[in-house]
């Protein structure tokens, strides 16, 4: 499901990307999954790991009006069989010397279960819809010319837009090594 889930947002995403953009940059990095903050409610789901990996192109020319926005493909495995996603979205570099800050938003699409409810409370805990947001904001360190490292997060929910009845919501806290290509 995952791997189709992935070639879908490759495919949307590449379809939406004018033909002279290029990948700029690989990620991939290591995430704590459903990480317990403040934009979370429970989902049942274990505190276990999350491989993501993914693509960043060069900034979109035609919106520098919003600060040329880098559009970026994502996976996210989760280790334990717990919800995994993928999808597309954009991100902003903010700072041009060693440190800098990247937020971004995106969409992406999970395997967890369309149903899910606690045993303990009879309170549904599934996300609510297949599609969700995916904001996501890190913070790095250029380590070299072409590579850097980050403390990031990246929450992934409906915001209660697709189910007002609720919005559970899951974080994950990792750290992401970039590679300028």
């Amino acid at each position: 499901m995952l791997k189709h889930i992935a070639l879908l947002a490759t495919a949307a995403t590449l379809a939406v990307t004018p033909a002279s953009v290029q990948a700029q940059e690989v990620f991939g990095g290591i995430y704590a999954h459903a990480v317990d903050t403040p934009f979370t409610l429970e989902t049942t789901e274990t505190g276990s790991a999350d491989i993501a990996a993914g693509v960043r192109f060069d900034g979109i020319e035609a919106l520098d009006f919003l600060g040329s926005p880098e559009p970026y493909v994502l996976g996210s495995l989760n280790l334990a069989g717990d919800t995994s996603f993928a999808g597309a979205g954009l991100a902003w570099t903010i700072g041009k010397g060693p440190f800098f800050v990247r937020p971004g938003i995106g969409l992406v699409v999970h395997d967890g279960p369309e149903l899910r409810v606690n045993p303990a409370t009879g309170i549904r805990t599934d996300l609510g819809s297949r599609v969700l947001f995916e904001p996501e904001i890190g913070v790095g360190y250029r380590v070299s010319e072409r590579a850097s490292v980050e403390a990031h997060w990246m929450h992934i929910s409906q915001g209660q837009i697709f189910d007002s009845d609720q919005n559970p919501g899951i974080d994950m806290i990792g750290v992401r090594v970039n590679w300028r290509i």
